[in-house]
């Protein structure tokens, strides 16, 4: 059996017994504080790079491709070296790297910190330490992997507000890792969700998350 398939089979077996979709659940959007340090947006359009990871990479792309601003979400890997870019490999959980998301965002359209807000109040649950609801592993942990100063600045900021006002039950332990590469993972991880939407892992564990970003942040969301 392939990791896939095994992946959504124990997602389906445990969703028999809880029903879990989403585990950040920390209140509407409205109510989920945005950064206090951010960028402005940009006075012209121009396209601009974030690196992610949460869980499983479908999830977290599926989020950002209906994120207003967001030209482009691809799946793939960071933390590892390129020879062990490679989803069988990564699912030792032991090459270092994490399944992650590059965005390639417009900010003239939405800001650094914005993309962060929609990472950690729907896309997943930043509490969880070397797992992501069913997935279990040191590749499924929670990164921003920054590519200069100021999104260290942006992201270590924001971390410490939404600790400080406790905005989840535990603290947050995503780690904040300077990029040194990102590696698109195999093309039948891409559009992963928009491909089998009948899926169980995606219709209990992908949609909705979409669907909480469509609700709790309505300016943001793209139906694209």
């Amino acid at each position: 059996m392939s990791s896939v398939t095994m992946r959504v089979v124990l997602s389906s077996l445990l969703l028999l017994v809880s029903v879990s979709a989403h585990a950040a659940g920390s209140g509407s959007g409205a109510s989920f504080p945005a950064p206090a340090v951010d960028d402005p947006l940009a006075k012209s359009s121009s396209q601009q790079i974030a690196v992610v990871a949460g869980g499983c990479f479908w999830g977290i792309q599926a989020v950002f491709q209906h994120v207003r601003g967001v030209l482009n979400a691809t799946s793939g890997y960071s933390g590892g070296d390129q020879k062990t870019a490679e989803y069988q490999t990564v699912s030792t959980g032991e090459t270092g790297h994490a399944e992650s998301v590059q965005i390639t965002y417009d900010p003239l359209q939405i800001t650094y910190g914005q993309l962060l807000r929609v990472f950690f109040s729907v896309a997943h649950d930043p509490t969880e330490f070397n797992r992501q609801g069913p997935d279990e592993g040191t590749q499924y942990r929670s990164v921003i992997f920054y590519s200069n100063d100021a999104q260290k600045r942006i992201a270590e900021a924001y971390i410490a507000q939404l600790d400080k006002a406790k905005i989840f039950r535990s603290p947050i332990v995503t780690q904040v890792v300077a990029l040194k590469a990102f590696y698109p993972a195999e093309a039948y991880h891409q559009n992963y969700a928009a491909n089998h939407p009948d899926s169980p892992y995606i219709m209990f564990n992908d949609a909705p998350k979409v669907e909480h970003l469509r609700q709790q942040f309505p300016s943001l969301y793209t139906g694209k």
